[in-house]
């Protein structure tokens, strides 16, 4: 798309959360659902007309790529979830997409062929990937920033070959979304933070953040751009300055960040071309003691002060806003709140 896309939804006041996974859970058959890709593509067109945008977004599931890889491997569905690898993983084969990946994209090309709304895909990016695939990640990525190999210490070797057949993996399934019809792709890194990255150690250098977080993303980032496709770049995080500076290098569309940031104060660390997302704490949602009337009060300070900076910004959620059994009322509730509000503050 013309970045012009999204920077006109931002100056128009625009306002949407990241919401499939509320109305996917309306359905009785929802289970059914995410292996159908018409019946999926249906609830994203149902979530976009629902919230009034034409951003077509998937469930923000980012489990999918993990089982992938360990289906690939002859690893038991059963056992994925606890599933981690202690020694690098000997794995030559082709990287096959799963039923799961194969609805979302099929999900995709039911929004690109039947409606004007904006396709977009979503993914994992491949240092949170590789989180998932080892049990303490937190300890190599340490070493390695002290300078330890992967030929000098066995964990440091681990983590590295998981980056390296994860990022291919993820790699493909971009492409196949691409392929699909999504004009937009969600990257979401939200391990490419201060738990597991040393602040001690990225005050001294970023040496290790750029090799493990920055530069997968900048194949990826290369490789949408040969399809023609847009990053939005998706991080809830704990983040440090540099790091928002860094990942603005990406260039993305959109960046989203979580509600541990100022998005005012982001403003002046991102390029005035990338539109800012979020970051109201729809984590908490569900509970009551974050009530309607705060909900409001969040989205008016977020909107005031980032009218201020003249920065490109679109109120949203600080992440996917997930289904709770049982709070689906109030959950509604507050995701109407902050639609309302922004609505009444561009009128």
């Amino acid at each position: 798309m013309q970045r012009s896309f999204y920077l006109d939804l931002a100056a128009a006041g625009h306002s949407a959360p990241i919401g499939t996974h509320l109305v996917l859970h309306t359905r009785k058959d929802s289970d059914a659902i995410l292996l159908n890709g018409s019946a999926l593509g249906g609830v994203i067109v149902e979530t976009a007309e629902r919230f009034q945008t034409p951003l077509a977004v998937p469930l923000m599931d980012l489990t999918l790529e993990k089982a992938a890889l360990l289906e690939e491997m002859g690893v038991a569905s059963s056992e994925v979830d606890a599933f981690h690898f202690d020694t690098p993983p000997k794995f030559s084969g082709s990287l096959k997409i799963t039923s799961r990946m194969q609805a979302t994209c099929e999900a995709i090309h039911h929004v690109a062929a039947k409606t004007s709304i904006l396709p977009i895909g979503m993914g994992i990016g491949p240092f949170s990937l590789m989180t998932k695939l080892v049990k303490d990640p937190i300890t190599p990525v340490f070493l390695a920033g002290c300078g330890m190999s992967p030929e000098e210490e066995p964990e440091v070797a681990v983590i590295e070959r998981c980056m390296e057949i994860g990022t291919e993996l993820i790699l493909s399934y971009f492409s196949a979304q691409a392929e699909a019809g999504a004009k937009a792709i969600i990257v979401c890194e939200p391990a490419a933070n201060l738990v597991y990255f040393s602040p001690n150690q990225l005050e001294e250098s970023f040496e290790i953040f750029d090799r493990y977080v920055m530069n997968p993303m900048r194949r990826i980032k290369a490789m949408l751009d040969a399809k023609g496709v847009d990053l939005i770049f998706h991080d809830c995080g704990e983040l440090t300055n540099e790091m928002v500076s860094r990942f603005a290098t990406l260039d993305p569309a959109m960046m989203s960040l979580g509600c541990s940031r100022c998005l005012w104060e982001d403003a002046t660390l991102v390029q005035k071309s990338t539109v800012l997302y979020g970051n109201l704490p729809t984590k908490r949602f569900y509970s009551p003691q974050l009530t309607v009337s705060d909900v409001e009060s969040l989205s008016v300070e977020l909107l005031d002060k980032m009218h201020q900076t003249g920065h490109p910004f679109i109120l949203g959620s600080e992440c996917d806003v997930l289904s709770v059994p049982g709070s689906e009322d109030e959950i509604l509730s507050k995701v109407d709140a902050f639609m309302k509000t922004a609505h009444l503050h561009r009128v």
